[in-house]
């Protein structure tokens, strides 16, 4: 049996090399003996110096489980980490899927009590301004169950990076001065003292953030153990609270309800305001002015011009695409780039004139990238097109149309407010919001497909969509 002595405080490389050095050996887990600190098992053999041993590949899963389990306090950790190596390297690839197994559970249990205690440190952690060799310093004492230091201390370095600072722990200290993060032994505890500015600055965000109505003691407690209310102001104002609590939501129960402010109450007026004007008739000439004068989204500066929708007021048939395109911003016209010009070939082979349906755009703006010379289309996002949804309303409230066709997701998100998979529903009819909506997909697809066959199957397919649009309003006529 061979005996590996590792420090409480080794690191993860460490752990990493003792293992490689016994996988190496083909030593199975129990002729292994990991010796936490500095003492040996009684009836193993020191170990002769590790030497290198080649790595080998393990799931991703195992090796984010190494970095934090190696900070547990309990001393069988690394034992139960080779052992889990050892099951991987033997072929059982997938054992931490499996939460059952009883290395696995043990494993789940102290990586979420090491990132629960990580959690505290970043959340309790107090810092006191201090001179330390006449430079001022922000010190924090706190108490960790487990030796999170090393994990936790990029967070305070993201956070405080224009500040420096020390943290003491029994199990380390972390210190970042001057720019550069040093680790250092164990420190005992200071004096209690405090920073009068810092302290009521916590006191307060406390205050303001308790709501009796919600208190929950034994919640609060297991959250925020008793252990850590020493290094933590506010806390001190805990009792008093509780005590508190209930004439607090007495009282506040028994106020009068305050009228909203005046800015709410426009707010409502001008919300109320646009959905009359949406669901009152109005000239598909006004909206157009109305359209290019549009500012809500920041898609309209670096745009030609806004591109609403066009065609026969009235029209049975609906379209409704993405957004223009390079040559639809500089017409200021939908559907005559590329896509556009498949557009119109499709229409015509099944039998539907364009100029007797409007065809528009779930969102008015070019939305694009420069590459060069170019300007590259870029997807709109969900907010963009939500914002864009009050136009093509009012678009569809002026047209009413029998029939919508979406020409792809996008164009379903415009309309209806909801993603839909545009490949399950596609070339069926489907009833949204009082709609009849046909889903098929936009022709710039049938641009980008590379395979020729391919290409060939989908235009034809989107052509029999479209027919099966025409089909579809006729047998409403009859």
């Amino acid at each position: 049996m061979l005996s590996i002595p590792l420090k409480d405080d080794s690191s993860e490389e460490a752990f990493r090399a003792a293992a490689r050095h016994c996988l190496a050996k083909g030593l199975a887990p129990d002729q292994v003996v990991f010796s936490a600190g500095d003492s040996l098992s009684l009836f193993g053999e020191e170990a002769p110096n590790v030497s290198p041993a080649p790595g080998v590949a393990v799931p991703r899963s195992y090796a984010k489980m190494v970095t934090v389990i190696v900070c547990h306090s309990e001393p069988d950790r690394f034992a139960l980490l080779y052992r889990l190596l050892w099951r991987i390297c033997q072929g059982e690839r997938h054992v931490l899927d499996n939460p059952a197994d009883p290395d696995v559970a043990k494993a789940m249990r102290y990586a979420k009590a090491v990132e629960k205690d990580v959690y505290r440190m970043q959340a309790y952690v107090r810092f006191a301004e201090r001179k330390i060799d006449g430079a001022q310093v922000f010190v924090a004492w706190h108490e960790p169950r487990h030796r999170v230091l090393r994990l936790v201390a990029p967070f305070f370095v993201d956070r405080f990076s224009n500040m420096d600072w020390l943290i003491a722990t029994p199990l380390g200290t972390a210190a970042w001065r001057g720019g550069v993060l040093t680790f250092g032994p164990p420190a005992a505890r200071p004096a209690k003292t405090a920073d009068a500015v810092l302290d009521e600055l916590w006191m307060t965000y406390f205050r303001s953030t308790f709501n009796p109505a919600r208190l929950r003691v034994n919640a609060m407690v297991a959250q925020m153990p008793k252990r850590h209310w020493s290094t933590m102001p506010e806390t001190a104002q805990i009792s008093e609270m509780v005590r508190e609590a209930g004439a607090r939501v007495a009282e506040i129960g028994a106020r009068v309800v305050e009228r909203p402010p005046r800015f709410a109450e426009r707010l409502a007026e001008r919300m109320a305001d646009n959905q009359r004007r949406v669901s009152q008739p109005f000239s598909l000439d006004a909206l157009r002015e109305e359209i290019q004068a549009c500012r809500l989204c920041p898609l309209h500066e670096p745009a030609t011009q806004a591109v609403p929708g066009e065609g026969m007021p009235g029209a049975e048939i609906m379209f409704v695409g993405e957004q223009p395109g390079d040559q639809e911003d500089l017409t200021g016209k939908p559907f005559v780039g590329p896509a556009g010009v498949m557009f119109q070939r499709a229409l015509a082979e099944a039998g539907i004139e364009r100029q007797k349906t409007f065809v528009t755009n779930a969102v008015k703006h070019f939305k694009f990238e420069p590459r060069g010379k170019r300007r590259v289309h870029m997807t709109p996002s969900t907010g963009e097109v939500t914002k864009c949804r009050f136009w093509l309303n009012r678009e569809i409230a002026i047209i009413k149309p029998k029939l919508i066709v979406a020409l792809g997701a996008t164009a379903m998100l415009g309309i209806t407010g909801r993603k839909v998979p545009v490949t399950k529903i596609r070339g069926s009819v489907v009833a949204a919001d009082d709609l009849s909506i046909l889903v098929t997909v936009h022709p710039s697809y049938l641009l980008r497909l590379p395979d020729k066959e391919l290409a060939s199957a989908e235009y034809t397919r989107f052509v029999d969509d479209l027919r099966q649009a025409r089909v579809w309003c006729d047998a409403q006529v009859r």
